[in-house]
């Protein structure tokens, strides 16, 4: 699988694609989502689409693993526009949620960077030796074929199964593609993170998500019970997109982190809700 992958010319790939939201709601923030190995940014349009309805302007970018970080943050930096509604935010998910660290790390005055969602990382350890007893996708090959081992490891969404199976664009067998080095490397982005990752997922162990949160000098982990690789369109996808705009929310409200709403057990001595105001701004949206 993984010799006969070809990253595909720019001048052939997807358009980059974008959701606004309706008429009438002003922007609260812009998301630039950075595919990954195989995907395109339709592939991001369920997500896109959610996240727009919240208010958020969200452009797909066609970027790929192979891309250099100048390159990345050019495409970003003409999706955002010269004047782009903050806060600017990087979702990036497989090869694309590493290129989000060294972007924003490297982004500087010319992209604004606020935060970055990481969802699902690439794996940053060392490939599996060739002739493993497991595929190059990380999971044990499929009795009914490689693609339906690599479904199994991105999705357990029926919708988003269908989905890829249907797409033509889509590079079947691309997430045993090799994550480049330069991408295996720590960034340290000095900015707000979401670390989301499935605790099931077969590609990239849940170790790494968490050690990642631990590196990062401002990061949340989020953990989807039972989630795989393709952790922004699994089977809890709208459970992921409302904890992104809770996040967002917060980033929004308090760089800082302070929490807007708490959740707590009920009990006779404490409410079920502890809850915080989003302001003068936050009631008029």
């Amino acid at each position: 699988m993984t010799g006969l992958f070809t990253a595909p010319a720019l001048s052939t790939r997807t358009p980059a694609r974008s959701w606004h939201p309706p008429e009438g709601i002003a922007p609260r923030g812009t998301l630039l989502v950075l595919p990954g190995r195989g995907e395109h940014p339709l592939v991001y349009e369920r997500f896109g689409r959610r996240l727009a309805s919240d208010g958020y302007q969200v452009h797909a970018l066609p970027t790929a693993p192979d891309d250099l970080v100048e390159d990345v943050l050019a495409r970003a930096a003409e999706a955002a526009g010269p004047a782009p509604v903050a806060p600017v935010v990087l979702v990036g998910s497989d090869t694309g949620a590493l290129q989000a660290l060294h972007t924003a790390a490297g982004a500087g005055p010319r992209l604004p960077v606020a935060g970055i969602v990481v969802a699902g990382a690439a794996p940053t350890a060392p490939a599996p030796a060739a002739g493993a007893a497991r595929n190059a996708a990380g999971v044990t090959q499929d009795a009914a074929g490689p693609w339906e081992a690599e479904l199994a490891a991105r999705t357990a969404c029926p919708a988003h199964r269908q989905r890829l199976t249907d797409d033509e664009e889509f590079v079947r067998g691309s997430l045993g593609a090799p994550v480049p080095d330069r991408l295996r490397s720590g960034a340290r982005p000095d900015v707000p993170a979401l670390v989301l990752h499935g605790g099931a997922d077969p590609v990239t162990p849940l170790g790494q998500a968490r050690d990642l949160a631990a590196r990062l000098p401002r990061a949340t982990l989020g953990v989807v019970h039972d989630g795989l690789h393709d952790v922004l369109n699994d089977a809890a996808h709208r459970t992921t997109a409302a904890v992104v705009v809770l996040w967002l929310e917060r980033l929004r409200a308090d760089p800082a982190g302070r929490p807007i709403l708490t959740l707590e057990e009920a009990d006779d001595a404490a409410p079920a809700v502890e809850q915080g105001g989003e302001g003068a701004e936050g009631a008029r949206s």
